[in-house]
């Protein structure tokens, strides 16, 4: 069927969602709106969908969430009667349509009879990972888009323990959500009778405080809190997002007392009408935290995004401006820290493990060993660092320690089975605390760090290609890059390529190594001087992303040749 088939039985229904059916008269006038809402569709991967809120097949609408939920509905109903009936936990962020399609997801298990749990109003990623685990619900769905700008929206599917569905079960309901060719044929029952059957719960403050009770074993030195916490300045800003109130208490439960919410960006804002783009990663999102820390001279500022699962810091610096941290330094901070107190404390075990990405820094790793810590790689997507944690657990093998991406995700306790910037804002004031108690601050802990690991740099670089042809770019340079890469980048040479979706590492004299990871369509190349380049398609967005990790003698050195290589990748693309 073509898009234009597609679009006029979309057209000719008579009792379309009223906002659907306004956008799809807007795009009358654009046909290359048009075809892009139509041509194929919002793609289901392992870490859901994501895609902007309209009209079409390849947009989000009740229709495109009714049919995923029709898909986890479908294999739920494969299970065991007593698996099935322990339901669904639905959390939902502060996005346009978010609470509309939290209940048309509940209104579609309803219609298969399988229970829900659906909180009052908007919650963190993270508390919706912990609802699942602590109502032992089967599933858990999340609607948000995390940290994209305000014309999108998206849908999560969490598994049972609370990480978000693993590839098997995700590629079943995959399938189960193509078996539903006719959107607007899926069965809903309505909200008040699933209130009445017993079949749909509103939760809230309950979960709230079995979360908060969990967050307290997040704090490792709780003589250190209560000395410092009270005098620290913390400016704190969830950029109009969930993470403003359980962030709060979270910070006042911890011992943190001096602390102040972006007013500006305390309350949850579908436009995000201060910020282009609500991303910790990005300088912008700091401006206004920047201004009042300035007029409070606060010590430490930290931005988490609007469904509260990255988080991105910055620290005061003696002039009286503030520098920001990547996500891998405040992985190293914090890791660091973690270690050191648990040491001290005699808590440290000698098992002791971190989990992280393959696209994430060595710098963790450099730490994690000086400890006699271990220091394990995995797929990108945290459900892999929650796969280890549950290995950890059934085998003893090793102790969770911290885990975390280089996008600004960490994970402190296991309790959430996801990032967690609810307990990554505890931890980072509490990391704080401790090098104020020292007369320093956290950026000079940073140095103190690289002076004694070595100075590393890393690169995230990430193009977009929308619409139609976009996807075709971005698997053009997949096989670009596969196929005709360059043996050297910025004259290094390229020692070993790792390639993930054939689980081979190919070293240039020849050798050939299994990689034991699940295949993944990710590349990775060695160079002469431990520098390391990976390229991968996002999962859930229209980019491809290149990340560069080098390491100098000096930071500035390290950020030199990290510019030097993203040079030579652009170079390359366009030649």
């Amino acid at each position: 069927m073509s898009w234009k088939d597609t679009y006029k039985i979309w057209n000719e229904q008579t009792e379309l969602d009223a906002d659907v059916r306004a956008d799809l008269d807007r795009l009358v006038t654009d046909q290359t709106q048009l075809e892009d809402a139509f041509y194929a569709p919002l793609e289901f991967g392992t870490a859901g969908m994501r895609g902007v809120i309209g009209a079409g097949i390849n947009r989000m609408n009740i229709y495109t969430v009714r049919q995923a939920t029709e898909g986890l509905a479908r294999l739920m109903d494969t299970l065991d009667e007593k698996t099935r009936l322990r339901g669904v936990a639905i959390s939902y962020d502060s996005r346009h349509k978010s609470q509309e399609f939290a209940f048309e997801a509940a209104k579609v298990l309803g219609a298969h009879g399988i229970p829900t749990f659906v909180f009052e109003s908007l919650r963190p990623t993270p508390e919706l990972s912990f609802a699942v685990r602590h109502l032992h619900t089967y599933a858990g769905i999340m609607i948000t888009a995390s940290h994209n700008p305000k014309q999108y929206n998206g849908y999560k599917i969490y598994g049972e323990d609370g990480a978000q569905m693993p590839p098997k079960e995700s590629d079943l309901i995959t399938g189960y959500i193509r078996e539903v060719t006719d959107l607007f044929d899926v069965a809903v029952e309505t909200k008040e009778h699933l209130i009445e059957a017993g079949l749909l719960k509103i939760i809230g403050s309950e979960v709230d405080q079995a979360y908060l009770e969990n967050a307290k074993e997040v704090t490792i030195d709780r003589e250190l809190v209560a000395e410092e916490g009270k005098t620290m300045k913390l400016i704190f800003t969830p950029l109009h997002g969930t993470g403003g109130m359980l962030g709060e208490k979270a910070l006042r439960q911890a011992g943190f007392e001096d602390f102040t919410l972006v007013p500006e960006q305390a309350l949850p804002d579908p436009d995000f009408s201060t910020v282009e783009h609500p991303n910790p990663e990005f300088t912008e999102a700091f401006d206004l935290a920047i201004k009042l820390g300035k007029a409070e001279k606060a010590d430490l500022l930290v931005a988490v995004d609007p469904d509260a699962d990255r988080l991105g810091a910055a620290v005061r610096q003696p002039d009286g401006e503030y520098k920001l941290l990547t996500g891998n330094q405040i992985a190293a901070v914090m890791l660091n820290y973690i270690l050191t107190a648990r040491k001290k404390a005699g808590t440290l075990p000698a098992n002791a493990a971190v989990v992280k990405s393959i696209v994430s820094s060595e710098f963790a790793t450099k730490v994690a060993e000086d400890f006699g810590a271990s220091a394990i790689n995995v797929l990108t997507g945290f459900k892999f660092i929650a796969e280890q944690i549950q290995h950890f657990e059934e085998t003893n093998e090793h102790t969770f320690m911290l885990g975390f991406e280089e996008s600004y995700g960490y994970l402190v306790r296991p309790f959430v089975r996801d990032k967690d910037a609810i307990q990554s804002l505890v931890l980072l004031a509490e990391v704080a605390a401790f090098y104020k108690k020292q007369g320093k601050n956290l950026y000079d802990g940073l140095q103190e760090l690289f002076e004694k690991y070595g100075y590393f740099a890393e690169k995230t670089i990430a193009l977009t290609f929308d619409g139609v042809e976009g996807a075709q770019e971005i698997k053009n340079l997949m096989v670009k890059f596969r196929e005709d890469a360059p043996a050297d980048f910025a004259g290094q040479k390229v020692v070993a390529v790792e390639d993930y979706a054939s689980s081979e590492r190919k070293v240039t004299d020849g050798q050939v190594e299994e990689i034991k990871l699940p295949k993944s369509n990710v590349l990775k190349y060695i160079l002469a001087d431990g520098t390391w380049i990976a390229v991968r398609p996002s999962g859930t967005e229209p980019k491809i992303k290149f990340y560069i990790g080098t390491q100098g003698k000096t930071l500035a050195e390290a950020n030199e040749k990290c510019q030097s290589f993203e040079e030579a990748i652009n170079a390359f693309i366009k030649g």
